[in-house]
């Protein structure tokens, strides 16, 4: 008797520890605040990731809450709040501006992990339930910058433009670092195979606003910028360059459906590995990374196919091999080497008094998860700045 007291008692505490295991129980919620919907570029890639992450770790439909449409306004405290109230265990947030109003939540609700995309102050904040993710997406946008690079030379060997004239044009939504860091390593890649090469940067003061990223776009290829690619989230500046006949390096996701002669590549960020890793580390009972940065050897940093319609020949060998010396080190996107600043090459910079310059290379997300590469370079010219 006492030999089956002992049996059952076993079999009650083995189906305890798995009642505890965090995300494995059925108990387990997960919720994700997202700033738009499927319509943009920026939260399909987001949403997607969630389909990913669901499958792969067997998570039934009703352990996932989305929330899309949700302002960088009180309005995400408000949906975090509901989400805590509807058993969420860990929260997402995939804008910005979210920021504030995570933390606020975190703050009040300190048995949710609040985790968010993009953010600045999870090191700061120092709040055991609070954490900052993003990806080295300046290594896919260089990798893009040389599929554009190579479409210029293309371009100057066919006789379309003078080596002079390969001047590209980027729609940016802000003068956010996040952004800033994007078109500097996609412009530096675009320079590494072709040397004459220019930029012009357009802003919009939106993430997400179709007519004013087609206008942007439009307005560039009207200065004569020969190559259009973007950080902004509609199809209004991949739209604008099918109608105009230029070719378009899009982000977060191929355009080629919709613009068969003109989409190149696309580079974009993952969000599945952070998904899984952030659920996987609750259930084992660890505490997430304050700031976690996932890159090309984590999965976090993809491309899609590239166009060989539009692409210029030999486009994925090159960026075959520079994938590689990425991984190896050979390749640095921010080698100090590559760029100057008002003509004069950086030996020192600091973020938040800290020195981000080593052995000549820019080391962006060494300090944080996201991007604080916010340097004027050579070569680039910021058409408006007021956002």
């Amino acid at each position: 008797m006492k030999k089956l007291l002992a049996l059952l008692l076993a079999v009650a505490m083995v189906f305890g520890l798995a009642a505890c295991g965090g995300g494995e129980s059925a108990d387990f919620k997960v919720g994700f605040i997202c700033l738009h919907d499927e319509k943009s570029t920026y939260d399909l890639n987001f949403l997607n990731g969630v389909d990913e992450v669901k499958a792969a770790l067997g998570l039934k439909d009703d352990q996932v809450i989305v929330m899309t449409n949700i302002p960088e306004g009180d309005e995400c405290y408000q949906a975090a709040a509901d989400l805590v109230d509807q058993g969420c265990d860990i929260i997402f947030a995939n804008s910005f501006g979210h920021e504030d109003f995570m933390i606020k939540a975190a703050k009040e609700f300190t048995n949710v992990q609040f985790c968010h995309a993009t953010g600045t102050k999870a090191h700061v904040e120092n709040l055991p339930n609070y954490h900052n993710a993003f990806a080295s997406i300046y290594e896919g946008r260089y990798l893009a910058g040389i599929a554009a690079g190579l479409k210029l030379n293309e371009m100057i060997a066919a006789g379309k433009i003078k080596a002079e004239e390969a001047k590209m044009g980027y729609v940016g939504a802000f003068t956010y670092a996040e952004v800033v860091s994007g078109y500097t390593s996609f412009y530096l890649g675009a320079k590494s195979v072709c040397p004459t090469v220019t930029m012009e940067v357009q802003f919009t003061g939106s993430w997400y606003d179709a007519t004013e990223e087609k206008n942007a776009a439009e307005a560039l290829i009207a200065k004569k910028c020969v190559l259009i690619s973007q950080h902004a989230d509609s199809m209004g500046a991949p739209s604008a360059c099918e109608a105009a006949g230029v070719p378009n390096v899009s982000y977060n996701g191929s355009t080629v459906a919709a613009c068969p002669n003109t989409f190149i590549v696309s580079s974009r960020i993952n969000w599945a590995p952070y998904y899984k890793y952030m659920i996987e580390t609750y259930q084992k009972g660890e505490a997430i990374a304050v700031d976690w940065c996932g890159g090309i050897e984590e999965g976090s940093v993809v491309l899609t196919d590239i166009n060989d319609k539009a692409a210029a020949a030999g486009t994925a060998d090159a960026i075959k091999t520079a994938t590689e010396g990425l991984k190896n080190g050979t390749v640095n996107v921010f080698d100090t080497a590559n760029f100057t600043v008002g003509n004069v090459k950086l030996e020192s910079h600091k973020v938040e008094e800290k020195e981000v310059i080593e052995n000549g290379i820019f080391k962006e997300s060494k300090i944080m998860a996201a991007p604080y590469f916010d340097l004027r370079i050579d070569g680039i010219t910021l058409l408006n700045e007021k956002y």
